[in-house]
């Protein structure tokens, strides 16, 4: 049954990606001929061509994150027909269309963000209101990712060094990612100083993989959840002002063949355990429109699955870094549109993880370690295992590796976006930060930034993910709607179709406005029992809605402007 739900659902996204995909690029007028801003705005450290394998694999783990994995863990307690049947018509209808959609407007915007798509047709008001918004969001990113880095890696109560068999999967996971950034820094250097050639320098890479996989398998660094957190805010920092080709780009490179060969394993493991016939979906298909907690269909499970169907982080990944990195716009579609499909199939993937270990879960708290000890277990049964749930070994290690360097890539990426956007907020129309004085050149100062938004950030990671995660998602899928409605701005005041992103585009806003007020109403419910964290969420949430709204009107009453237009013409 799983081996079936994964051929049915990889060849759907693929007809998505070869025809509905190829007909974007034709309605938009996607031009191979045209100079990106890559080339035009060269400078050597956020505006630099990149090789589009190269660039695939930045923009891919950086979208990808933790979120393809923990969101359909987490929905799947509503069955797992409507989880795969949202993965499957989000991502070709909903996702790939927004992820393709933000990455051509920001390349013709000179690699701008979807702020200065929206100041294009909505005006500088409406740039603002979105930037504030998106920065929301972007420190929930940081909070959530690094809640899941910091629960992945944390292995409190023993000696700072292991060695051997008393090396524990998080803490072979922990050496291991930390190992991955120094390969990094390597292949970085020689590929974009040394003049090294990708085809070698890729081979020497993955041989570096390997072997640092079985160094952290033998060698482990213990640390407390709060020293990880503190560790990421430091790594993140730094991560963040660093030029693009010597950390983001060949680490996110490096880290897709991760991606890729956790995607492959999980494939062998499901067809592997199919024909073994030791596993077997014991998910129910359908748990129903109301769960027992209260949770109902709508509209828990389209913010809870999040980044495999759709997610407006997506729209600051490829408005934000992949847009300056575009070497030519032919390749936009296999990276805006492809990588969000491949992000949709891991999400079919996550899913048959948890739903063939579903009576099996017991203490498996995190979805990221439901994910690795599912494939894991799936992966033993073709080599004679019995089924019995496994949480070590070099399988379920590198697989919990591929999750917490897809975070690690998310959060570093989220840093970077948030310091641009903070920078737009006190640089002046028609200026550069170098021509700012005073208290506005202090906070456009990128380090200013930086710091004051991984603190925040960071600080909320040490809440549990469990009050995080369910804003985010809101927020998240909040934001995707706005990026749809500057997009199809955008593209009806330059008179192309923008009619694909109305039906989406209204639905997401509906359905994370409803999310949220519901939470609203939950929270001021409890008021004076609840924790920090739930008064957190409540401001998060009313902010949110506030800026949301204003920000939908003011679109709404654009393109309603552009069709009135296009009648008396």
């Amino acid at each position: 049954m799983a081996l079936v739900i994964l051929l049915i659902g990889i060849v759907l996204l693929a007809l998505g990606y070869i025809f509905y995909g190829s007909w974007l690029a034709k309605q938009w007028g996607v031009d191979p001929n045209r100079e990106t801003p890559a080339h035009t705005s060269y400078d050597g450290k956020d505006f630099v061509p990149a090789n589009p394998a190269v660039l695939m694999g930045h923009h891919f783990s950086s979208i990808a994150g933790a979120g393809p994995i923990n969101g359909p863990i987490l929905a799947a307690v509503f069955g797992w027909v409507p989880v795969f049947l949202w993965v499957v018509l989000g991502g070709i209808f909903f996702g790939a269309v927004h992820d393709f959609g933000a990455l051509f407007a920001s390349v013709r915007h000179n690699g701008g963000s979807i702020g200065e798509v929206i100041k294009d047709s909505m005006g500088v008001k409406a740039q603002r209101l979105f930037t504030i918004f998106a920065l929301l969001v972007l420190i929930l990113v940081i909070a959530s990712f690094t809640n899941v880095v910091g629960n992945t890696f944390a292995s409190a109560g023993q000696p700072f060094l292991t060695f051997g068999s008393n090396v524990s999967g998080t803490a072979a996971t922990a050496t291991t990612s930390l190992l991955f950034i120094v390969l990094a820094f390597i292949f970085g250097f020689f590929v974009y100083r040394k003049n090294a050639k990708i085809g070698p320098a890729t081979v020497l890479g993955i041989i570096g993989i390997i072997a640092i996989v079985f160094i952290g398998l033998n060698v482990g660094i213990n640390m407390s959840y709060t020293a990880w957190v503190i560790f990421i805010a430091i790594y993140v920092t730094l991560a963040s002002l660093l030029p693009v080709w010597m950390l983001l780009q060949p680490r996110d490179y490096l880290s897709s063949f991760l991606l890729y060969a956790m995607m492959i394993l999980a494939i062998f493991s499901i067809i592997g355990s199919t024909f073994a016939g030791k596993m077997a979906v014991e998910l129910p298909a359908f748990n129903g429109f109301k769960l027992a907690n209260g949770s109902t269909l709508f509209p828990t499970l389209f913010i809870t699955v999040a980044c495999g169907a759709v997610s407006g982080f997506h729209s600051l990944i490829a408005s934000g870094t992949t847009g300056k990195q575009l070497d030519s716009e032919k390749d936009a579609k296999a990276i805006g549109y492809g990588a969000m499909i491949v992000e949709s199939a891991l999400a079919i993937m996550s899913l048959l993880a948890v739903a063939c270990i579903w009576s099996k879960q017991g203490d498996l708290a995190s979805p990221s370690v439901k994910f690795a000890a599912g494939l894991a277990t799936m992966f033993s049964t073709v080599f004679g295992g019995d089924g019995s749930i496994v949480t070590s070994g070099a399988v379920y290690s590198l697989l919990t590796l591929a999750v917490s360097v897809f975070a690690l890539t998310s959060l570093d990426s989220g840093c970077r976006l948030a310091r641009y956007m903070f920078g737009e907020l006190f640089i002046p129309e028609g200026k550069k930060y170098e021509d700012l004085t005073g208290v506005r050149k202090f906070f456009a100062t990128p380090i200013v930034g930086t710091l004051l938004l991984v603190i925040i950030g960071c600080s909320l990671g040490l809440a549990k993910l469990s009050a995080i995660w369910g804003v985010f998602g809101a927020a998240n899928q909040l934001l995707a709607g706005l990026a749809m409605l500057a997009v199809a701005a955008w593209l009806g005041e330059i008179g192309k179709n923008n009619k694909m992103f109305y039906f989406p585009m209204c639905f997401m806003l509906v359905a994370t406005i409803t999310s949220l007020v519901m939470t609203i109403i939950g929270k001021l419910k409890a008021l004076g029992s609840g924790t920090w964290a739930d008064w957190y969420v409540l401001i998060w949430s009313l902010g949110l809605v506030v800026l949301a709204v204003i920000l939908a009107v003011q679109g709404i009453k654009t393109m309603a402007g552009q069709g009135k237009a296009k009648e008396e013409a």
